[in-house]
């Protein structure tokens, strides 16, 4: 899909993997809305990309519905949805005093990062499906998910985290199949470990360490990277149900 002129939409998308796939799209000639819950943020990194800000909590339906509305009023019924939005926590599921988790910071990780993704996912689709079809083969539009390699090999402490973008994983085949009907593809990216806002606040001595665990190249993977990626699943139409890992050959190791 050519994207110049179309309309788009990126949750997550005042900062990190977010916002750097957001400037790609601009610069692609995209018309991009940014969903974040962060108002204040996510409408100075619009101003400052030449996006639309439209803040919401992707966890809540009347929140999202009324952003996509905003997106819609201003640039048409998106064919791109790229999801970044997500949260992190490490909390082991019994601590070294034999008290388990709290089921409350399982079940905001899981409606953040899974339910999240799918109230978007099935909310853009909806929209997607009224389009008429942009190719040939009968394209109306494309989401983009975001997964993470910890849905592949969790780390201890990541109980939470890894079953929300394990969920993301499976969810990738099974609604590519769902959505193939309206012409509507769908692919997930897992990155590993990537400089992002999360990781920029630790120390330069750290952030070496998390890099030289990576076999190649030895560093943390760049935000521009996932935006990317991001792109070229856009662009390339026979990119359907697909987990790519954007991670460096990293597995990773317990702890």
């Amino acid at each position: 899909m050519d994207v110049k002129g179309e309309a788009a939409i990126v949750t997550g998308g005042a900062s990190g993997l977010g916002r750097a796939t957001a400037e790609a799209l601009v610069a692609a000639g995209a018309r991009v809305a940014l969903i974040d819950r962060n108002a204040d943020l996510v409408a100075a990194t619009a101003q400052e990309i030449g996006a639309l800000a439209a803040p919401a909590d992707v966890t809540d339906p009347a929140s999202v519905t009324a952003a996509l509305s905003k997106a819609r009023e201003a640039h048409g019924v998106a064919r791109i949805c790229v999801n970044c939005a997500g949260i992190g926590g490490s909390v082991r599921i019994v601590d070294r005093q034999g008290a388990p988790m709290d089921l409350d910071h399982f079940r905001q990780i899981i409606e953040v990062n899974l339910i999240g993704t799918f109230n978007v996912l099935r909310l853009a689709a909806a929209d997607m499906a009224s389009l008429e079809a942009k190719t040939e083969d009968g394209l109306k539009g494309v989401v983009v998910n975001t997964a993470s390699v910890a849905g592949y090999e969790g780390q201890v402490g990541q109980a939470a985290y890894t079953a929300s973008k394990g969920g993301v994983i499976g969810l990738t085949v099974q609604s590519a199949r769902d959505l193939s009907s309206h012409g509507i593809r769908v692919c997930t990216i897992a990155p590993g470990i990537m400089l992002t806002p999360l990781l920029m606040g630790l120390p330069e001595a750290t952030l070496d360490l998390l890099g030289d665990q990576v076999p190649f190249p030895k560093r943390t993977g760049h935000p521009s990277e996932y935006g990317s990626l991001a792109m070229e699943i856009i662009r390339n139409d026979y990119l359907n149900g697909e987990v790519i890992r954007l991670d460096g050959a990293i597995r990773m190791a317990p702890r």
